[in-house]
């Protein structure tokens, strides 16, 4: 019993210097007056939601937990009741028509939302740089999310079962980290962002054909609410 509480106390103050540190780390000193001031960057994001983010960030059982709570210790609304279906088919709606034609596939699964990114489109072969023709699609999906900011990333990279299976395990790792990190200097808060790998271990199509293979080469962005539960 005494541990328990020895853990949950040192727990506690973990977090509280956190959230210090970050408070401290929004002040500047002016070089000439010696006075202390708000930074710029504490201004634009508030000193109260840096550390709310902190917090929230050390909380939960897994990623999306963590992810959710510190959204939500940063000051982003969570979705509640009948409001997440409404949010979510109007996010659907409106990637359907900035991605129509583009070749990448929205397909919905109760309030949860997957983009579909076939290798083909976003990365040349055996590759993790994107084609640059898909620029244009990835800052299509990127306004999209700002504007729907309310729904955690998880994006996925795969491949087909040509190579080693470790080789395919850190293509797809490589794959999906380049899309992410292209979101991000889009401005998609790095928050709201997770990445995996799964190599060759989750195909959707057989890998005996051109065909199979290509539709197994790709990366998936699974889009889910930002809820309290």
């Amino acid at each position: 019993m005494k541990m328990k509480s020895k853990s949950h106390l040192c727990h506690k103050f973990l977090l509280v210097a956190i959230a210090a540190s970050l408070v401290a780390g929004c002040y500047t000193t002016d070089p000439y007056t010696g006075e202390r001031k708000v930074s710029n960057t504490a201004k634009g994001t508030g000193i109260g939601a840096l550390a709310g983010a902190a917090i929230g960030a050390l909380t939960g059982d897994n990623s999306k937990e963590r992810r959710k709570h510190a959204l939500i210790g940063a000051g982003v609304g969570a979705l509640a009741g009948g409001a997440v279906g409404q949010y979510m088919d109007k996010q659907e709606a409106k990637l359907r028509a900035q991605l129509e034609g583009t070749g990448v596939s929205v397909s919905r699964v109760g309030d949860t939302l997957v983009l579909n990114m076939p290798g083909n489109i976003t990365f040349r072969t055996d590759s993790a740089d994107l084609a640059p023709e898909f620029f244009p699609v990835l800052d299509s999906v990127a306004l999209v999310l700002k504007e729907y900011d309310k729904t955690l990333i998880d994006i996925a990279g795969h491949t087909d079962s040509t190579g080693s299976e470790q080789y395919n395990q850190q293509l797809s790792e490589r794959r999906a980290n380049t899309v992410a990190q292209y979101l991000r200097s889009k401005g998609v808060l790095d928050t709201r962002i997770a990445t995996v790998g799964y190599g060759e271990s989750r195909p959707i199509a057989s890998n005996d054909t051109p065909e199979g293979r290509a539709l197994n080469r790709r990366v998936e962005l699974t889009l889910t609410p930002l809820t309290q539960s």
